[in-house]
């Protein structure tokens, strides 16, 4: 009798202790979203990623974050919960890099996986002497930041590790951007030399000298090489001449006609729909941000519910599915306005489609999927469009 008194009691004891934890784990979980939701909202360009295990009246935190204010009110708040934390979080980047915590993109476009492993999916690309940030490796495999803010992996040819004063100094030196939509650099003042590289539309190189037709130049590893003159510029000039106006955005976005759709592409080898956009912006001194639902919440909402007659050649549309009551809007495509009626965009190839339903180049299905215009040239340095010279990753902050 007294065996089955003292079970029960257990068995009572169990039962009440059970829900007090089990609600403690939730309401853990739940700050844990609360601070993920207002810190790191968007996992493309934030990393914020824990987990919550219990070990007895001990709650252990593990993941890892590269927002360490984030993590500092995280803990915060899991302190006023009055309850035993054992914090084993991992704050990137990672130690195991030491100080080569920067870089700067080594090649003349790298591909970016959304996970290690040449065999990923092509996240994204980057062009040759983008400034990165470095947090952490995975075999030989590197999570890096580009100043879209966007995290994929390259491997370690993809760019050159560098500490915080080498990349300082890459940043501050003369630079010469390459201009023609695809090219190479050579090892001799003759175009009949051998190839040092390819190089396509917006890459920089490290000025050396010049050298009649050509700028001799350094890559971010230290190789040297010679450009010719007609296809590129002094990045410094670049910067001070150019104007980014919808006439010249939409002229570097011609330039691109007949390039190759490639999911995850930025540049003249092949792109996709807001690699096209971002690409055609960042040729004119706009940082966009990489995709398409994120490229929608930037700059100037315009009118579009009578149609398109207020939308201004240069300004962006964006496409999808629209909101109902049981699914919530997707943005999926965007496109640069022409005028009249026509856009720009990366559909196959880059090419040219009408809202006119006159028009030969007609497209009913992108007319019918249409969500929103905004407006970008008149959002420079607010509403989330930076430039290159108020981008922190390109100015070393």
């Amino acid at each position: 009798m007294k065996k089955t008194i003292a079970s029960l009691l257990v068995l009572l004891t169990i039962q009440i202790y059970l829900p007090q934890e089990n609600s403690k784990m939730t309401s853990i979980q739940n700050v844990i979203e609360k601070v993920r939701a207002d810190y790191a909202p968007d996992k493309r360009v934030a990393l914020f990623n824990f987990e919550i295990e219990q070990s007895g009246e001990t709650f252990i935190l593990k993941g890892e974050t590269n927002l360490p204010e984030a993590h500092d009110l995280l803990i915060k708040e899991l302190d006023k919960m009055n309850v035993k934390i054992d914090d084993q979080t991992e704050l990137l980047p990672d130690d195991e890099l030491g100080n080569k915590i920067y870089g700067v993109i080594n090649l003349s476009v790298v591909n970016l996986r959304s996970k290690p492993g040449h065999s990923q999916e092509l996240a994204t690309q980057s062009l040759l002497g983008t400034p990165v940030k470095v947090y952490k490796k995975e075999g030989g495999f590197f999570l890096i930041q580009t100043p879209d803010k966007y995290l994929a992996w390259t491997d370690d040819d993809g760019f050159e590790p560098m500490t915080k004063e080498e990349q300082e100094t890459w940043l501050q030196s003369s630079k010469v951007i390459f201009l023609e939509e695809y090219g190479f650099s050579f090892s001799d003042m003759d175009k009949r030399s051998m190839h040092v590289s390819d190089l396509v539309s917006g890459d920089l190189l490290k000025f050396i000298s010049e050298e009649r037709d050509f700028y001799k130049v350094e890559y971010p590893d230290g190789r040297h090489a010679f450009v010719e003159k007609s296809g590129s510029m002094m990045y410094d000039e670049w910067l001070k001449a150019i104007n980014p106006t919808a006439e010249n955005v939409i002229k570097e976005a011609e330039k691109f006609m007949g390039v190759p759709y490639l999911w995850g592409g930025t540049s003249s080898k092949g792109m996709d729909c807001s690699g096209f956009t971002k690409t055609a912006f960042y040729l004119n001194g706009i940082v966009l941000p990489r995709d398409a639902s994120q490229q929608v919440h930037t700059g100037e909402l315009v009118d579009t519910e009578n149609g398109f007659e207020n939308c201004k050649p240069g300004d962006l549309l964006f496409f999808g599915r629209k909101a109902s009551d049981d699914k919530p809007e997707r943005i999926t495509h965007v496109a640069i306005y022409l005028g009249n009626m026509d856009f720009i965009h990366a559909s196959g190839r880059v090419r040219l489609n009408s809202f006119d339903k006159d028009k030969p180049n007609y497209n009913e299905y992108r007319l019918r999927t249409f969500i929103r215009a905004k407006r970008i040239l008149s959002s420079i340095d607010k509403n989330g469009i930076t430039t290159l010279t108020s981008n922190k990753f390109y100015n070393g902050e």
